[in-house]
């Protein structure tokens, strides 16, 4: 079934109907209706995105062969006599898959992005999953064009693929992109798969149309140093795959408790319930839980949550902490994750523990330091020389001035160098009595409690 026809004029229904937007296509709106919308003959585009995505399986060996799975690994160093298909009565150059009963069928993928003209509004989209179905993994060619040879490199064949076919529910990059990301996510937690994946090529298919191109139905590969995708080969039709059952594989049944015969060993068939009881908590299922259980936005929830080891690193912290989670949430974003984001380092490789975030949010919350001496504090532990909060405050004399009579002396000292700023406050403008506050902060370094501070200059100027 294709996607609900919104805005798709009658020329493209077909396009979407005949089931050829299985890959990623764009189908164009008719000028006529464009032009009665703007006034202009222009033409206009709506990106229809599906995607194919092919996950390598996180396993030890390859699908069918004891053969190792490794990256990187000297050219056919990695193949067992099945793999290379010998001694030869099947040929290799074909591909295991799951083409008549995938192993699963209309699915779904709930996902979220950011909208609005700020990109500050999140919406919520879904995604539909026609079927996810395994398959082996092919060989490499390399092409010698300088001594016009082929080498074939078999490390990669039969190494075990997860394709998940998506409808084409999805009009642009973005959607897609987030689609994507969700799913790796989900990948990633069910250990399923490492999830490396990359986007494609909107605005290229945009460009050959409107120059009077046509997009052809092809594969092709996505070159990371030029940041362009590269034609591979035309892409046949349904019929010209000639698919035949493979008669060396039996087929692979599904069970769930209801079906499931009382005269088998239950570890040695599959049971999608007893699957089912031993999922790890899900990307959405996470989100939820933060939300209602820390009180912090939806949004902060998806930062959390799609930055790889952030939520164990701020559940770690609130718990270590007095702090409010929602003063917590405000730390990690504006502060952890921007520092992690200009070192391009990970959550891992970051130099400051929870428990030292913890003590620092902790001295803060205690009063012994102001928040721009946090800061302060924040940045030297950021250097990782070993020292805690605590030493640092102390070295530095960054410590909250307690002494009352002093900090009085300091602030009588500022009101009577800013004489016009006083003269305001008198006059009903209480609004520059932040000014004041701003001097006694930069007279004492950032050692004055803002509320203390306040206090004594409201009184004495009152």
């Amino acid at each position: 079934m294709a996607p609900p026809l919104r805005v798709v004029c009658v020329c493209c229904r077909s396009a979407l109907t005949n089931g050829t937007l299985n890959r990623l296509t764009f189908v164009r709106r008719c000028a006529n209706s464009a032009a009665i919308k703007d006034g202009s003959a222009k033409r206009k585009w709506i990106g229809v995105v599906g995607l194919e995505v092919h996950a390598q399986l996180c396993s030890n060996s390859k699908l069918f062969s004891g053969s190792c799975v490794q990256f990187s690994a000297p050219p056919n160093s990695l193949v067992s006599f099945l793999d290379a298909s010998l001694p030869g009565t099947l040929p290799v150059g074909y591909q295991v898959t799951q083409q008549r009963c995938p192993i699963a069928i209309s699915g779904s993928l709930a996902y979220s992005l950011y909208a609005g003209k700020n990109r500050n509004h999140m919406i919520s989209k879904l995604v539909r999953i026609k079927q996810i179905q395994l398959e082996q993994d092919s060989g490499k060619s390399l092409h010698d064009d300088a001594r016009t040879q082929t080498l074939i490199d078999l490390n990669r064949a039969g190494v075990g693929l997860m394709e998940i076919v998506m409808e084409p529910d999805m009009c642009c990059g973005d959607e897609a992109a987030a689609a994507v990301r969700e799913l790796q996510l989900i990948l990633q937690t069910l250990g399923t798969s490492h999830g490396n994946m990359s986007d494609y090529e909107i605005l290229r298919q945009i460009g050959v149309l409107e120059n009077g191109g046509k997009i052809l139905n092809e594969t092709r590969a996505f070159d990371y140093k030029t940041g362009q995708t590269i034609s591979m080969r035309d892409k046949e039709g349904k019929q010209d795959y000639r698919f035949m059952p493979e008669p060396n594989l039996p087929p692979l049944v599904i069970y769930d408790n209801e079906t499931i015969p009382s005269n088998v060993n239950h570890r040695q068939v599959v049971n999608i319930d007893h699957i089912r009881e031993q999922l790890p908590e899900l990307p959405n299922e996470k989100r939820k839980r933060l939300v209602e259980k820390y009180g912090i936005l939806t949004e902060h929830s998806f930062t959390l949550v799609n930055e790889n080891g952030l939520v164990q690193f701020f559940e770690t912290v609130v718990e270590q902490t007095q702090v409010n989670p929602t003063k917590v949430i405000g730390w990690i974003i504006n502060d952890f994750l921007a520092f992690l984001k200009q070192n391009n380092l990970s959550v891992t490789q970051s130099p400051i523990s929870p428990s030292a975030f913890s003590e620092l949010l902790n001295l803060l919350e205690k009063g012994f330091i102001s928040s721009s001496v946090a800061k302060q504090v924040f940045a030297e532990l950021w250097k990782g020389e070993g020292k805690t909060a605590v030493q640092i405050v102390e070295q530095k004399k960054l410590g909250l001035i307690q002494d009352h009579k002093k900090l009085e002396q300091i602030c009588q000292s500022v009101i009577e160098d800013h004489p016009a700023e006083v003269s305001e406050i008198q006059q009903g403008n209480w609004k520059v009595l932040n000014k004041l506050i701003g001097q006694v902060q930069r007279v004492t370094h950032g050692r004055a409690a803002p509320t203390q501070v306040k206090a004594i200059l409201k009184r004495k100027l009152s």
